[in-house]
């Protein structure tokens, strides 16, 4: 009898074995990507309200989404979930709140009520306050940053809620080759400064980086390929002789070095925002569906592997893609509102394999003009993987049957 339960034990053994490595093969398709978050931008009069998008958010297994308000019908949505906010302080906001008491109530009346049960990692302290046409805010980043971190602190805050500011590349003077990365003279004060809190507090550097407009503004120098992640030659810094295969990984080691210049190391860069248009004007060039779900499916994959830049190779980075929705309401060109990769609908405006969990069930109506489809070849491994498990289910017990009839 012994002899009996010994079987049975080595027969479970070898069924759990493969049982496991059944779900490992296909475990890919349901994890969340901890360095992957989205931008849930708001500039739109057709958006789903709060509670369907944190639907949405959630069936896809996404866990980090930065707004750029702080909105008190998604603060309260967005509670008892797994989602966690990057909140924004309005750049118009940045002159009050130098004053350390406008910044205790902002923090009072803006974050303390919905935090732990809303979980907020951090707050932007304005958005791209230095670009290539107006800098006149950047005065008031350090005093303004300062004043929330003291907030923080006073309110109990500060160990769980980072402060920084994310900064457009208009920042860098050079930024090719990566190893000539440095900061612009007008703002390299600025920046000291603001390195300097940003080490003290542990909290990252952020970077807004779009491959794109570099496309955009010269495409027949820039390589397609290499702004969209797909293979090619790449191109190899003369200095440091690393090579880059593609232009995002490029231009966040172009800020670490800037950052070095200044004497500053040691500070984790993350990626704010970047994306693709699918849709431009007539001098808007390469804003096209398939080169958007291109871009985004490759910064997917890339994030899945949790892989560095050449400079940092083992060392990964947080990216946010922009953006969850198209905005009808934003200004500018027609690109600007067309970055979405859902629909105001919540329909796909392109499939980057991202894959619903609403989607094993029923199968999801996308733009005809969708050339990439990663949810049908995933739906596909799921159905072999319920196949196979189904197998070897059927062995496990004729294993079982075998060995019991054999002890008698």
């Amino acid at each position: 009898m012994s002899n009996m339960f010994s079987r049975i034990a080595m027969t479970n053994s070898i069924v759990l074995l493969l049982f496991s490595l059944t779900f490992l093969e296909h475990g890919l398709l349901f994890q969340r990507v901890s360095s992957l978050g989205i931008n849930y931008g708001q500039v739109g009069d057709n958006l789903p309200p709060p509670d369907k998008v944190l639907q949405l958010l959630s069936s896809l297994h996404i866990n980090k989404t930065r707004i750029y308000d702080t909105n008190p019908r998604v603060l309260t949505s967005f509670a008892n979930s797994n989602i966690e906010l990057f909140v924004t302080v309005e750049n118009e906001m940045l002159p009050s709140l130098v004053d350390p008491q406008q910044a205790l109530q902002w923090v009072t009346t803006r974050i303390k009520p919905y935090f732990p049960a809303t979980k907020i990692g951090g707050i932007a302290v304005g958005n791209e306050l230095y670009t290539d046409d107006d800098s006149s805010l950047i005065g008031y980043l350090m005093p303004a940053m300062m004043s929330i971190h003291g907030a923080l602190v006073q309110t109990g805050l500060d160990k769980y809620i980072q402060v920084s500011t994310p900064n457009s590349l208009s920042v860098l003077q050079e930024s090719y080759p990566p190893s000539a990365g440095c900061f612009r003279p007008e703002v390299a004060g600025v920046m000291t400064q603001l390195l300097g809190f940003l080490r003290n507090t542990n909290s990252p550097f952020w970077i807004n980086a779009y491959p794109y407009f570099a496309y955009k503004d010269s495409p027949t120098k820039i390589p397609l390929d290499y702004v969209l992640f797909n293979p090619n030659p790449g191109m190899v810094d003369p200095y440091t002789k690393y090579r880059y295969d593609n232009m995002l990984y490029a231009q966040v080691d172009a800020v670490i070095f800037a950052m070095a210049r200044l004497g500053f190391k040691d500070i984790e860069v993350g990626v704010s925002e970047t994306g693709w248009p699918s849709k431009g004007d007539g001098d808007e060039v390469g804003a096209t569906v398939a080169n958007a779900a291109v871009y985004n499916k490759n910064i997917l994959r890339r994030q899945l592997q949790n892989e560095g830049t050449p400079l940092r190779p083992n060392l990964s980075f947080d990216v946010y893609l922009f953006a969850l929705f198209n905005e009808d309401l934003k200004p500018g060109p027609t690109s600007e509102r067309n970055y979405g990769l859902y629909q105001p609908d919540e329909t796909m405006t392109y499939n980057v394999g991202l894959l619903s969990s609403s989607s094993l069930t029923s199968t999801s109506t996308t733009s005809s003009t969708s050339i990439i489809s990663l949810t049908s070849s995933a739906s596909t491994a799921l159905k072999k993987g319920k196949q196979r498990l189904m197998y070897w289910t059927c062995v496990y017990l004729l294993a079982i049957h075998m060995l019991i009839r054999r002890s008698y």
